[in-house]
């Protein structure tokens, strides 16, 4: 979404939160298929997220209405997932290196469409045509690097209780992103 010149743009997304041990093991793993493709370039621990919708440039004026559009996810309960398979994005011309998160009751994919209606109905986002794909990026392929996707060991298939979505902005810079949170939806206690 464009910005008018009087409102500066910030670069948005709504992730869902991992836990810190979640992290822990997905950065031990990755240092494993970094002495293999040493060209990669990480992902900071702290942001590992799985990414729900990317708003991408939103005014800064249109924040408070994105808050208001995540609070639909209120309501919703915790999600039981669970760390999959490697997968290397896009497949032929990889651009990220990313772990694949596995969520069989389906309520990962039914939240994100929710939150991804809701954020439409608010003008601050325009839904994917692709199905969402839930994933960590755990690395990057710089730019004008080339990497084969080649198969990969599987990370410990850690299970864990999702349970914060939060709205961050991403600040581009040497050295990678850097995620501000600007606000979180805490998800009701499973039973």
């Amino acid at each position: 979404m464009s910005s008018p010149a009087s409102s500066p743009a910030l670069r948005l997304f709504v992730a869902l939160e991992l836990p810190d041990e979640v992290r822990f093991e997905l950065v031990r793993w990755r240092a494993a298929v970094f002495a293999d493709e040493p060209g990669l370039r990480p992902v900071l621990p702290e942001g590992l997220h799985v990414t729900l919708c990317f708003l991408g440039a939103v005014v800064a004026s249109a924040v408070p209405s994105v808050l208001e559009a995540c609070a639909v996810l209120a309501t919703r309960r915790a999600i039981d997932v669970r760390v999959g398979e490697p997968l290397w994005l896009p497949r032929r011309r990889p651009r990220v290196l990313a772990v694949r998160l596995d969520d069989d009751a389906g309520h990962l994919g039914s939240m994100q469409a929710a939150l991804a209606s809701a954020l439409a109905a608010a003008g601050v986002y325009e839904p994917e045509p692709r199905p969402y794909l839930a994933h960590v990026t755990v690395a990057r392929v710089p730019r004008g690097a080339r990497v084969r996707a080649r198969g990969l060991s599987t990370p410990a298939r850690i299970a864990f209780r999702g349970h914060r979505v939060t709205l961050f902005r991403s600040r581009l810079g040497r050295g990678g992103a850097r995620y501000e949170p600007l606000g979180s939806v805490e998800l009701a206690a499973s039973s």
